[in-house]
């Protein structure tokens, strides 16, 4: 069961504000670089993005930032 109250699931601007990009950064590396995203960390719901901790992880490299 996916918990959806988790604070490693979040929109695509909270995301890329959470680890200091540009607040079109995940929806940029989705449509570019589909592929950079493991596998069930970035859904499309409507026209919503949504991405988990570790598809960001993957996507920057860059581990979750301490304010999340």
């Amino acid at each position: 069961m996916i918990n959806l109250n988790d604070s490693d699931i979040m929109d695509s601007k909270t995301a890329a504000e959470a680890w200091g990009k540009a607040s079109d950064y995940v929806r940029q590396m989705y449509f570019k670089y589909p592929e950079k995203f493991p596998e069930g960390s970035i859904r499309k719901f409507g026209r919503q993005l949504v991405v988990t901790r570790e598809g960001m992880e993957a996507v920057t490299g860059v581990k979750k930032p301490e304010s999340l």
